[in-house]
């Protein structure tokens, strides 16, 4: 039997006024390590290591953070995808969101620097004026002209915390781009507002950019280099045909949520109609319900609900995995290959989105009933050896364990029933060593922020930190 209300229209949503019975109420946040013998201070020093390690450790093996000299706005810094050897949205605002729950203002105000500095497109041209590229080269050249939102969304989440750690008196008394609360006022409001713009590539990033022609061959990267090997080594073409045109061609660019649906987009490429799971954000909604701009307040209150809902809608009654990206009404796409988008990397984020949001509202019991359908599956796939990539039905598309999504997952404990599962992805999450090597982006950011969340030191920040 599916669970309560996944076929349910978007009319019968459950609403969840006020503010819940998690964290943000009580102010106690669970540390699910102390809970299984582990001492604060023990956790804490685990996830300082993690954090040097991956922000100031040796520069070919382990970090991921690189400062790059100084403008006007002081010094700038980006946070690479090393397999892949670009800067991406996702990986900035997951830098400085870990930065500021850690207070660590150098490093956030320089993530930010090279955000704006870079990746804010500019160029009145380009239909996706305002918003932020979300690829690349770690130079400050491009890989993209467009966005993604989850990179707005983390970006919009970490600025309001910042906003109430720091205050908004860095560089000038909170003028130009720290003043962190007007920042993420500017990047929310344009979520729901920005225009509906057409135009006919290719972009710029800035004005005085050249255009951006995206090359006929994949970037060098070590990611592609492997792709390369495997390719010749099956008999495949190299390099492949690529998907997306080379030529101009138009292009319309609206909002990143769907108004109809209160769902955020996967791009916000008209005509649109599909979202990500993993984007769905509604322990950050709620807080931008409360803190962002007044005339939006209600959409969001709204949005955390839909999303509450649509992850009953979209999860696998049996196995608790759900797509890389779905319809708006909860339904897979189908891949290029025609067969359904299966969980993959994207997916591993889930797990730890609806078990944060539980934690932090307590609105929802169906989310402790998602987390103990995906921790039993994956714990009958063996808890130290599952595989990263899956058909919704459990079918194993891979044998390659994962840090990052076996972090997530433990993430799941948060809201998961207590018993010996839960306690055993937690004991998991603490014998994994700081992912090094080409894994370190994705893997490591997940790791580290999990590590965050499952110790108690991932928190809502509502005023000034005491000193650490």
């Amino acid at each position: 039997m599916p669970p309560p209300h996944q076929n349910a229209p978007l009319g019968d949503i459950p609403r969840f006024p006020g503010d819940g019975e998690g964290a943000y109420k009580t102010g106690h946040y669970r540390d699910l390590f102390a809970e299984q013998g582990h001492t604060p201070a023990e956790s804490r020093a685990k996830i300082e290591k993690a954090f040097q390690q991956l922000f100031h450790g040796d520069g070919q093996e382990e970090r991921i953070y690189f400062e790059t000299g100084a403008n006007e706005n002081g010094p700038l810094a980006y946070v690479t995808d090393w397999a892949n050897n670009d800067a991406r949205t996702e990986g900035m605002s997951y830098g400085m969101m870990i930065a500021v729950e850690l207070d660590k203002k150098r490093e956030f105000d320089a993530i930010w620097n090279w955000a704006h500095t870079y990746m804010l497109i500019t160029d009145p041209k380009n239909p996706s004026v305002g918003y932020f590229a979300w690829s690349m080269n770690t130079d400050g050249t491009p890989r993209s002209t467009g966005p993604a939102p989850d990179g707005e969304e983390y970006f919009t989440m970490a600025l309001y915390f910042a906003a109430r750690r720091w205050g908004n008196e860095t560089g000038g008394n909170g003028k130009g781009i720290y003043n962190y609360q007007a920042e993420a006022d500017k990047i929310l409001r344009g979520m729901r507002h920005h225009p509906v713009l057409t135009g006919m590539g290719p972009f710029r990033i800035h004005p005085d950019d050249p255009p951006f022609i995206l090359p006929d061959h994949p970037w060098p990267s070590i990611s592609s280099r492997r792709m390369e090997e495997e390719a010749k080594a099956s008999g495949r073409p190299w390099p492949p045909v690529f998907r997306f045109p080379r030529g101009p061609r138009e292009q319309t660019i609206g909002p990143m949520v769907d108004e109809s649906h209160f769902m955020i987009e996967f791009v916000p490429n008209l005509p649109g109609g599909t979202t990500d799971m993993s984007y769905h954000l509604p322990a950050f909604y709620e807080l931008w319900s409360r803190w962002g701009p007044v005339e939006d307040r209600a959409f969001w209150a709204k949005a955390a609900d839909v999303s509450r809902d649509f992850f009953n809608r979209v999860t696998d009654p049996v196995t608790g995995l759900m797509p890389d990206r779905s319809n708006f009404d909860g339904t897979p796409l189908t891949n290029y290959d025609g067969k359904p988008v299966p969980f993959a990397a994207d997916s591993w984020r889930c797990i730890s989105n609806w078990s944060v949001d539980y934690s932090w509202w307590h609105k929802d019991a169906r989310e402790a009933a998602l987390s103990d359908r995906l921790q039993k599956f994956l714990s009958s796939q063996g808890i130290d050896t599952f595989g990263n990539r899956y058909t919704l039905d459990g079918k194993p598309l891979s044998t390659t364990h994962s840090t990052g999504m076996a972090a997530a997952a433990a993430v799941g404990s948060l809201a998961a029933t207590d018993g010996p599962t839960a306690k055993a992805f937690v004991d998991a999450l603490w014998n994994m060593p700081v992912p090094t090597g080409e894994a370190r982006y994705y893997d490591g950011l997940l790791y580290l922020m999990s590590m965050m969340h499952c110790s108690g030191n991932f928190r809502v920040i509502e005023k000034a930190a005491t000193s650490r």
